[in-house]
């Protein structure tokens, strides 16, 4: 049996927190369910969205894949051997980004404090909005109609509610799919008693195991352990944070999607879709990804001076170099990236050796404007004409106009990612 260690209630700061109102709004299966939207014909069967480039890995399955068992993370081959008349689509980012757009505009007419969490949830502090619309549950009641209508009868979203975003996040989970749940200090500890550990954001698997090293199985036993004891485990500031957990305790506030983050680093990752020996393919991947981060450099009037790279496969590549000038072109770049890859071209270069992660990014950002004019003529000229190629590239799609080294080589798409980690994303959208 449990031995509940109680939550103190105080006055303050902490009765100001348990009158917030967080709503915690998670889409259903959603890129799966917006596949299913957009193509009737797939509605009421297992689907399972995999990556664009060819990976054998689900990202996303629906809610009829999941009934079967095949959840995010299965692999394509297993997944089969459960259900042969899965069906396996691409991923398609660019459409869920749009859908996720069209539920932001949705969201903000109940509240000006509307977060992006990721790319299919969202928070909305509706405190000092709620009494405009007849209440909480109406608020609810119009965000479903007005997914329904503006969006597709196909897609349903799960709603959390409580006084602060940890809460409500575990909330939107518990009655899934299209449900709505609300945790108060009067039954958290209840929904403590059946969580799982890894039902909490910030709790992953590596942090679970080494809970259940010290005996914490549940969110009642974090809780009750002795503080010292996760201090050992764990250092002070994550101790703290678990404590803050197991007592249901978060005084984050609500970042508003309409505040630009500051951007201090630009980065790209990519997942090759097989172990890559050919390494000229190798290199116009690296450039291509270097083509984009310049891309976003220039549309944020930036420059940066420090590059890095880590190419990754059964040889491991890392380098970083801070240079004492900035550049925003990704010719310059790739020649800078191969200089620091020179001392391990004899690597590199092996017959047998591959790679299949390429992750590139810039950081020591400095506004443009900021940066002093070079006198240099041709300096100029090539501004302009990354002008033009951004202007023609704006217009007809990204990667229109490209560098002669990457003929005959596959477009890498230019797309937000599902966590919307990408703070040139957040920046755009912040402007809109």
């Amino acid at each position: 049996m449990d031995i509940l260690r109680p939550i103190r209630l105080t006055q303050g700061k902490q009765a100001q927190d348990l009158a917030r109102i967080i709503l915690h709004i998670d889409f259903d299966s959603f890129f799966a369910s917006v596949e299913q939207q957009c193509n009737p014909r797939l509605r009421g069967k297992p689907i399972g969205v995999t990556a664009t480039n060819g990976r054998t890995c689900i990202i996303a399955s629906s809610r009829e894949a999941k009934k079967l068992g095949i959840g995010t993370g299965s692999r394509t081959y297993e997944a089969k051997k459960i259900c042969p008349e899965l069906i396996l689509m691409p991923a398609d980012f660019v459409n869920y980004w749009q859908v996720s757009k069209k539920f932001i505009n949705i969201c903000k007419d109940y509240s000006p404090f509307v977060e992006l969490f990721s790319i299919d949830e969202v928070f909305i502090d509706v405190t000092p909005t709620t009494h405009l619309f007849n209440g909480l549950y109406e608020i609810i009641s119009q965000i479903k109609k007005s997914i329904k209508e503006e969006i597709g009868e196909y897609i349903t979203a799960s709603f959390g509610i409580s006084h602060n975003k940890l809460l409500a996040k575990l909330a939107s989970g518990i009655n899934k799919p299209d449900g709505v749940f609300e945790i108060t200090y009067r039954n958290i500890d209840e929904i403590y008693k059946s969580a799982k550990l890894t039902d909490i954001c910030g709790i992953g698997e590596r942090i679970k195991d080494r809970l259940n090293k010290i005996g914490v199985t549940t969110l009642l036993d974090l809780r009750n352990i002795s503080h010292d004891l996760l201090v050992v485990e764990f250092g002070k500031a994550e101790a703290q944070f678990l404590r803050n957990i197991s007592e249901g305790k978060d005084n984050s506030e609500i970042i508003p999607y309409t505040q630009a983050p500051e951007v201090k680093s630009i980065g790209r990752n990519y997942c090759l879709p097989q172990n890559e020996y050919d390494k000229r393919k190798i290199l116009q991947n690296t450039y291509e990804l270097w083509e984009e981060i310049s891309i976003k450099l220039r549309k944020l009037n930036k420059k940066a001076r420090t590059l890095g790279f880590s190419l990754q496969g059964n040889i491991d590549i890392h380098k970083r170099k801070t240079y004492g000038f900035y550049f925003d072109d990704s010719q310059e770049v790739f020649h800078l990236f191969n200089n620091l890859l020179e001392d391990d071209k004899e690597k590199f270069f092996a017959k047998d050796s591959y790679i299949r992660q390429i992750s590139v990014w810039v950081s020591s950002l400095e506004d443009s404007d900021n940066i002093s004019l070079s006198l240099f003529d041709k300096d100029f000229k090539k501004s302009n004409v990354l002008k033009a190629v951004d202007k023609i590239n704006d217009k007809f799609g990204d990667h229109t106009i490209r560098n002669g080294f990457l003929l005959y080589s596959d477009k890498l798409t230019t797309v937000p990612n599902g966590y919307m980690a990408d703070k040139y994303e957040r920046t755009k959208l912040a402007k809109l």
